[in-house]
Parts: C-alpha cells; structure tokens; sequence
C-alpha cells in the first residue's frame, strides 16, 4: 500500500544534513536512509536521497544501507563525503556499508536498486590502529541492480569501493584514487575497486567500464572469488578502464571466463595485468580474455598469468616496456601449481621489454603462440654499475651520476642498492636512473631520507640471455606459429629469438612458419633440446631439431 504523503526523492537538506563540512551529518543521514528504506518496503518504490552541493562530514560510523535507497549528489568536487573517525577510532566509518556478516546480507537478504552517483568520498582522515578491512569507501554485498556511477573516491584506509555479489550491475566511470593508503600491500583488501564474486552463483552479470584506479595500495581493480567452494562466476566484463601506480592493474582471481577489453594498464609496480590465486581463496581465474590493451611500462611484468587451469586468451594487445618479461606464465607461491592447458596469446605486440618477451615459467599443455610480433627485448642488457663522490646526487625519484654514459633503460627493473635502502629502477637515461615509489601512491622511492648527495651505490649486472620467447618450463605439444621473433635496434638487446634453457621442455611441438632472423646472437638457443614434435620452415633457423 502507498505510504500517505511518503516522496520518492529527499532533499538532504531538508532532513537534518547540513554540508558545511563542521556538523557530524551521520546520524541525519542513517535516520534519512531508514526513512526512505521504510517508505520503499512498504510500497514497493525505490527513492533518492539527494544531496546538493556541500561537504558532509560523516564521522565515527557508517550508515547501514537499505533496499530500494539510491544517494545522488551533484557530482564529485560539489558533493563531497569527508568521512573520519577521531572520536572512536575502532570504528572504520565507511560511507555506507551492509554486508554478510554484520547484517546477514545474501541472496534472500540482498540491496535492490540502488544506485549512488555524482559525489565524492575522502576517506583520508579514517586513522585506525590496526588495518581494517572495513575501512572502505562503499562496502556493500549482494546487490541486485546496482548502479555506481560518476563517483570520485579517493584515500580510503581501505578499498575505496570494495562491494561485493553485484548482479545485473554496473560499475561506470568510478575514479579511485590512493585508495588502500592502509593496506602493507600483503593484506585483503586495499584496492581501488575490489569486487567479490561468487554469492549469486554460476553467472554474475557485471559490467565495470571507463573506471580510472591511480595509486592504490593493491589492486586498481580486482575481482576475487569469496568461497574456494563456490563455482568460479560467468557474466563479468572489465572495458575501457586506466590501472595505474597500483601494486597490480587488474586481477583476476576466481572468475570464468572474465573479458578485459581496451584498458590501459601501465606504471604498476608487481604487474600491469594478474591471473593468480593471491586471492584469500587461492583461486584463480580460468578461460578469460584480455584484448585490444595497451600494457605499457609497468615496474615489473605486463601481464602475469599463473595458478590457473588455463584457457586464457591474450589477444591483439601491446604488451611493451615493462620492466621484467611483456608476458610471463608461472605460478606465484600460495596458490595451486596447475600445469595451465590450452592458453593462447594471438595476435599481440610484445616489444621493449627488459627481460624475455614471452617467458614460460610454469608447465604449459596445448598452448598456442600464433602470430605474435615479438621484437628488441631484453632490454636490461647494461653491465653491473657503481658509483658515488661528487657526480652522484639523489631526489625523491631519481639517482643522477653526470659520470656515468649508461645504455638507455638498460637497468630497467634492476634493484638499485644505497647503502642499507634499495629501491627499484623503472626507466634510465644514459646519467639519471628514474626509480618507482617505494609503494602505490607515495611521492618518493625511500622509505626514509632521500640519500646524501655523493652516497655510494651499486646497480647488479643482467643476465646473459634475454630471448624473445623463454621456455623455462616442461611444454607439451605447445604450438608456436607465424610469429615474427626479431630485433631491429642499431645495438641489438634481444639475444636470441627462441631459448629453451636447462628448465625448459619442448615436447611434440609444432613450432613452424616463424621469422626467427635478426637476433643479436642466434635464432634460437637449446640448453635442452626440443623432442618430437614438427618444427619446419622458420626463417633463420638453419638447423631443423
């Protein structure tokens, strides 16, 4: 029955929240939410909580949200959310939260159609003394058509939106920004946007698209399966979004069948893209697709793929100037050992890297390498280095030593050592090394003081072989076909086009119709030679296997 006089839309303003920025606006705006919460129970209409331009201070609790309740600002820098804590510092205070075990949320107990749109939080003034998990931006689970959209979120303690079980749901245009600012890096949590899988089932329908995640303590966006028993969802897409600064891009870990379309994933510090089972479930993604991404200069690998059954398609992406190997297949400690079957990267530009192109450092079965350009890698080709006294000066980013006459990016990815600090090189000049802030977000590559000018330090040699494609690994009937492996620079860093190193396998391969010419030293290099298998018309490899 309709609720007499009940409006669907609430001008904050008229109900107790005064956005002035210096009034704790909480305790108005959970008693609104209930209000309008009621009201959408009673006659089955969702309502608006608008809130027109102001700052509202929300501090010491955050609001338990209610079915049917949508907040609307007046967009991000007008609306603004300044959550804090200082009066009861064991309380996370996120804007709003409803979750499993605080609220009994789930399938039968679920949020529907809610959207929040059009405002800012700044979760910068949230001080715990211990991380907490809760400690986000929007913290809700099991969601039925959900809308986050046009939203600004930025220095959450943790996870700026971290929402859970969102079906029939889309994430668009969020910005998340030094979020997880808490987070060691090692802990749950701590991204831009993390996103928890599973609670509805086999299919999740999300859509996450034109999202930007800068600076954040983990992930900029991740999606990880909640239960190892649950069965890892179909339905989910990541289009059109900008990772960067983040400890990881973009995870999966526990999806099926996840697309990743026209991201760009670059400057993050472990990897631009992440299949692995680092999740609190120790489940990784399987069967999904990464395509038409720009997967540029991340500190160190593009795109990481590992702990997974396989079936990953990598396609028609660029994959360049990262600081470790463009693609690496492998599998990370803590997470199941899978020999990975039927994995394929088609199609992409993998170039510029410091370390191998393509690297194999776990079991692969049925994969398929077809049609990649994979040119002028191993770039971390310059000898080991030293210096200090009077050419050496430091910032908060950089190491200049006017002394020096380095090979362009040649120490990209090397750690740098000062003394007892290190720190990690992301790009170089032939005087200046430009090093990666010590964490996600931070203005400086110290944990401490900026070095002394004049202070010793020392830059580790690189490694003899640095190939367009390495196999590290045991490969069972592995194809690799129509591929240009090569390296066209005047001072030629890829050593070879194929290594199989000592570690390495290529049994019953079919390896054939590959331009192999132009490497710095061979075609290719077996520490174990290839068995079985049909290897036939490579150019540049004279001698067939």
């Amino acid at each position: 029955m309709p609720v007499p006089a009940a409006p669907l839309i609430y001008n904050a303003r008229d109900h107790g929240l005064t956005g002035d920025g210096v009034t704790n606006d909480q305790p108005a705006l959970a008693e609104l939410v209930d209000m309008a919460g009621e009201a959408c129970a009673a006659d089955g209409r969702a309502r608006v909580v608008h809130c027109p331009p102001g700052v509202y201070s929300i501090r010491d609790a955050g609001t338990v949200w209610r079915s049917g309740v949508s907040l609307i600002g007046a967009g991000p820098g007008v609306t603004r959310f300044v959550l804090s804590n200082s009066g009861n510092r064991t309380d996370p205070t996120p804007l709003a939260f409803f979750t499993a075990i605080q609220h009994g949320a789930g399938p039968g107990n679920h949020l529907a159609d809610c959207t929040f749109a059009d405002f800012e939080i700044d979760g910068s003034d949230v001080a715990l003394e211990e991380y907490d998990v809760l400690a986000k931006g929007l913290g809700l689970q099991y969601v039925l058509r959900g809308r986050f959209r046009g939203l600004y979120i930025h220095h959450t303690a943790a996870s700026g939106l971290g929402c859970d079980f969102l079906q029939d749901s889309v994430v668009e245009s969020v910005i998340a920004v030094g979020c997880g600012r808490l987070d060691s890096g090692e802990q749950i949590g701590g991204a831009g946007l993390g996103i928890g899988i599973g609670g509805w089932g086999a299919v999740e329908r999300l859509t996450i698209t034109g999202c930007t995640a800068v600076g954040n303590g983990t992930n900029g966006i991740f999606l990880e399966l909640q239960d190892r028993r649950w069965t890892p969802p179909r339905g989910i897409r990541i289009t059109n979004c900008h990772a960067e600064d983040n400890r990881y891009g973009i995870s999966d870990w526990g999806a099926d069948g996840l697309i990743v379309a026209a991201c760009t994933m670059i400057g993050n510090r472990v990897a631009g893209f992440d299949v692995s089972g680092l999740g609190t479930t120790s489940v990784a993604g399987r069967g999904g697709v990464v395509t038409g991404c720009l997967v540029d200069g991340n500190v160190g690998d593009g795109i990481s793929i590992g702990n997974t059954p396989g079936r990953y398609t990598v396609h028609g992406n660029r994959i360049s100037r990262n600081g470790r190997y463009g693609y690496r297949q492998h599998n990370l400690p803590g997470g199941p050992s899978h020999a990975s079957a039927e994995m394929v990267l088609d199609g992409n530009d993998i170039w510029g890297n410091a370390l191998d192109g393509l690297r194999v450092d776990a079991t692969l079965i049925d994969a398929v390498f077809l049609g990649n350009r994979i040119r002028d890698n191993g770039g971390r080709a310059a000898p080991a280095a030293s210096g200090g006294g009077d050419t050496v000066t430091y910032a908060a980013t950089c190491l200049t030593d006017t002394a020096a006459a380095w090979l362009p990016d040649g120490h990209r990815g090397k750690v740098l050592t000062v003394g007892v600090r290190t720190a990690l090189v992301a790009a170089n000049t032939a005087t200046e090394l430009v090093l990666a802030p010590f964490r996600p977000g931070a203005s400086t590559a110290w944990t401490g003081e900026v070095p002394d000018p004049g202070t010793p330090y020392s830059l580790p040699g690189s490694p003899t072989v640095r190939a367009g494609v390495g196999l590290n690994a045991p490969t069972l009937d592995l194809t690799v076909r129509g591929n240009r492996i090569w390296d066209n620079q005047r001072a030629k860093t890829q050593t070879h086009g194929l290594w199989i190193t000592d570690a390495g396998g290529c049994e019953s391969g079919r390896v054939e119709d590959n331009d192999l010419a132009g490497n710095a030293v061979a075609a290719v290099r077996f520490d174990t030679a290839p068995s079985g298998g049909h290897w036939d018309r490579n150019h540049g490899l004279t001698i067939t296997p």
